[in-house]
C-alpha cells in the first residue's frame, strides 16, 4: 500500500491546534507536529504540546526555539505588559498580538514541509474569537499561500504545500464539539496566557474557552 500523505501541523498545545491536527489525521494524513518556543510567558503550552503529540497519534513532534521575546512588543513576550482581562474589543488589535508570530511560524513550517515533501500545512488559526489578530484572517492565509508558491522550489514546480485552516471561521463552541467528537483530550490542552501552573480563568483566552466549554456542555 502507498504511504499516507504527509502534513505538518503547527501544534501550540492549545485546543484549536490540537483539534486541527486531529482533523488532519481523520482525513488520512500522517501528521508531523511542530511547536515553537518563542519566549512566551505561557511556556506551559509547550508541555501540553509534548503531552498531546502521542495522544493524538502524531508521527513525529519537534520543538524549536525562535526568541521573539528578544524584542518584546506583546503581553505574551514582555512581562512588563499586563495580560488583558477586560474582554476582546471589536476593531482593536489586543496587546496579546505578537508581532510577526504567525508569519515566522508558517515560514518555518513551510520549510519543514518542503524538506519532507508534505502536502498540507495544518493551522489551528481562528478569525472568529480573535478577529483583531491580522495574522489569523482568511485574506492573510490566502496571501501567504501565494508567497509559498512563489518562494519555494516545490511551489515553482507546482506542488507547494497547501495551507489548511479548517477552524478559521468556526465558533469556539463548535471547536469544542468537534474536539469531543474526535476524542481530543481537551483537559490536556492549554490556552491560558498567564504562565502559572493552573489557568488564571480571567484572561481573554481562558474566558472564551470556558464559555465555549460550558455552552458545549463540558
Amino acid at each position: 500500500m502507498p504511504a499516507p500523505p504527509l502534513a505538518i501541523a503547527l501544534l501550540s498545545g492549545g485546543l484549536d491546534s490540537a483539534t486541527a491536527s486531529a482533523l488532519a489525521i481523520e482525513a488520512g494524513y500522517q501528521v508531523i507536529g511542530l511547536s515553537l518556543d518563542y519566549g512566551q510567558r505561557h511556556r506551559r503550552e509547550l508541555q501540553a504540546a509534548a503531552e498531546l503529540a502521542p495522544l493524538l497519534g502524531l508521527a513525529e513532534h519537534h520543538t524549536i526555539a525562535v526568541n521573539l521575546a528578544a524584542w518584546g512588543g506583546s503581553a505574551l513576550t514582555d512581562t512588563a505588559i499586563a495580560v488583558p482581562s477586560a474582554g476582546v474589543e471589536a476593531g482593536v488589535i489586543p496587546s496579546t498580538y505578537v508581532p510577526g508570530r504567525n508569519t515566522v511560524f508558517i515560514a518555518l513550517a513551510l520549510s519543514l514541509a518542503e524538506a519532507r515533501g508534505a502536502q498540507k500545512l495544518v493551522l489551528g488559526v481562528n478569525a472568529v474569537d480573535y478577529s483583531g489578530y491580522p495574522d489569523c484572517r482568511p485574506d492573510y492565509l490566502e496571501a501567504f499561500q501565494t508567497l509559498a508558491e512563489l518562494a519555494s522550489k516545490s511551489g515553482r514546480e507546482g506542488h507547494a504545500a497547501q495551507l489548511w485552516a479548517p477552524l478559521v471561521n468556526w465558533s469556539k463552541t463548535r471547536i469544542v464539539q468537534e474536539a469531543r467528537r474526535l476524542g481530543v483530550p481537551i483537559e490536556r490542552t492549554w490556552s491560558c496566557y498567564e504562565g502559572g501552573e493552573q489557568p488564571c480563568g480571567v484572561c481573554d483566552s481562558c474566558r472564551i474557552r470556558d464559555a465555549a466549554l460550558l455552552e458545549a456542555g463540558v
